[in-house]
């Protein structure tokens, strides 16, 4: 029997059954589910829909229920064609036709989307204090080689010389913003959309906002229709967690890089590599590989909820129940890589001897050229020529670009060539240079620690029991 038999004479085709049913996968919103479900029931005893005696044993039932489903115990009955209707239905087994009051005022399409965003809502922060883990561990890399450095790229040519603390910075700050984002999503997700009903609310004397209060929303909705077809808090998220993605595949690319024998700036530790099954020698980053190609998935889930969504009238649409599949998808890959990824980077060995003779290459010493010229009064787009002139004569003769330089201005620039000389010059206000990383590093460990902390402050909420 469905929830909706009365209207019908005709059972259900076995096709449309399993079209239909998604048990095999929301059944992730147990635990969501049910607490918004107590709360419901909360809600209806103040409302005086039901005595404090039969909320009571609801509850209880409840609870029950929740057991049974972390203990693994939780048996499907052929009649449930999601973890809604499973619970209700269990529920009517334990406390007989009272369970069947649990529905009272309240619709699936109400009910699913307060199991959404209180579900989204917790895997945002989540995922956020995963993602600012794996920026603490970039900075104790940073801390473990204060002094290393190497060449920075453009169009992954060398360009000039960078800290690898100002590298790692850089990445740091990405997943600052990252987690800044989930926070933000987080904040917009925490609207709770019980009482909406199907689309246009209940005659019954529900108060939405004291039940979105028991829950830890934010606040309850203002617009029954909105509340029930509005998936943007979704695709919101699964923007969130792809472009986090991103992030994490720029990261994971950069360590494929240095891990080859080509370049040779790093190693990872063995718990964090594999081998080959034919060829002995190999020691592979499957972490970083698959770090980057996790991305790919991300974007995928976003992309295609974003396309479900396009041209669905007002209000609710089954078209909704694709929702679910990508958003447990993004959160199960992105908890994966970023645990991943923050134990190969502590895992990492950096060399940085290999890494400062790369980055001691003459040629990286043009823009400085160009740049103490400018201080002798010559323009810009003069000096830059010059400089490039210097460079284009010293690869056409092969001869040392030092020595071309010196033979052009003997004794100007004679100190330049010296290893290091050129990272040392970067002074400026968050450049590369060591006198500008202590600032950098107070400011970074600051915004951090801020985002950590506003994600309790401003995104609210409570985790399920």
């Amino acid at each position: 029997m469905t929830l909706w038999s009365g209207r019908f004479d005709e059972e259900m085709s076995d096709a449309l059954v399993a079209l239909s049913e998604s048990f095999p996968f929301d059944q992730a919103l147990s635990d969501v589910d049910l607490t918004a479900s107590a709360a419901h029931v909360r809600g209806l005893a103040r409302a005086g829909l039901l005595s404090e005696e039969e909320a009571t044993h609801l509850v209880a039932a409840l609870e029950e229920i929740r057991g049974e489903f972390r203990d693994g115990r939780f048996v499907r009955a052929a009649s449930d064609e999601d973890v809604h209707m499973a619970i209700e239905r269990r529920a009517t087994e334990l406390v007989g036709d009272l369970g069947r009051r649990i529905h009272t005022g309240r619709s699936r399409n109400d009910q699913v989307a307060t199991a959404m965003r209180f579900f989204v809502r917790e895997a945002l922060r989540d995922v956020a204090r995963l993602t600012l883990d794996l920026a603490d561990a970039l900075v104790e890399v940073a801390d473990r080689y204060p002094n290393a450095y190497l060449p920075g790229y453009t169009h992954l040519q060398r360009a000039q010389p960078v800290l690898l603390s100002h590298h790692l910075y850089a990445h740091a700050w990405a997943l600052a913003r990252d987690a800044e984002r989930a926070r933000d999503a987080a904040r917009r997700t925490n609207v709770s959309p019980l009482g909406a009903g199907a689309l246009a609310g209940s005659s019954l004397p529900l108060d939405p906002a004291s039940v979105a209060r028991d829950l830890g929303f934010r606040e309850a909705f203002a617009n029954s229709l909105d509340a029930t077809a509005s998936r943007d808090f979704v695709a919101e998220a699964l923007f969130v967690w792809a472009m986090l993605g991103v992030d994490l595949s720029r990261l994971g690319e950069e360590l494929v890089l240095w891990t080859t024998a080509e370049f040779g700036f790093a190693t990872l530790g063995d718990a964090f590599t594999t081998g080959s099954s034919m060829l002995p020698h190999k020691k592979n980053s499957d972490v970083a590989e698959l770090a980057r190609g996790k991305s790919g998935r991300l974007v995928g889930n976003l992309t295609g909820l974003l396309v479900t969504l396009k041209g669905l009238p007002l209000a609710y649409n089954r078209d909704l129940q694709e929702d679910k599949e990508p958003v447990f998808d993004s959160v199960h890959q992105c908890r994966l890589v970023l645990r991943a990824l923050a134990g190969a980077y502590r895992s990492l060995e950096f060399h940085s001897d290999v890494s400062a003779e790369a980055a001691n290459d003459p040629l990286l010493a043009a823009m400085d050229i160009a740049e103490e010229l400018v201080v002798d009064g010559v323009p810009f787009r003069q000096a830059h020529e010059t400089a490039g002139r210097l460079v284009a004569s010293a690869l056409t003769q092969g001869r040392a670009f030092a020595d071309v330089v010196e033979e052009e201005y003997p004794g100007r620039f004679s100190g330049m060539f010296a290893p290091g000389e050129t990272l040392r010059r970067r002074r400026s206000p968050g450049a590369s240079g060591p006198l500008a990383q202590d600032a950098q590093r107070r400011r970074l460990d600051e915004t951090l620690d801020v985002v950590r902390r506003s994600l309790d402050e401003e995104m609210g909420g409570i985790s399920p029991k």
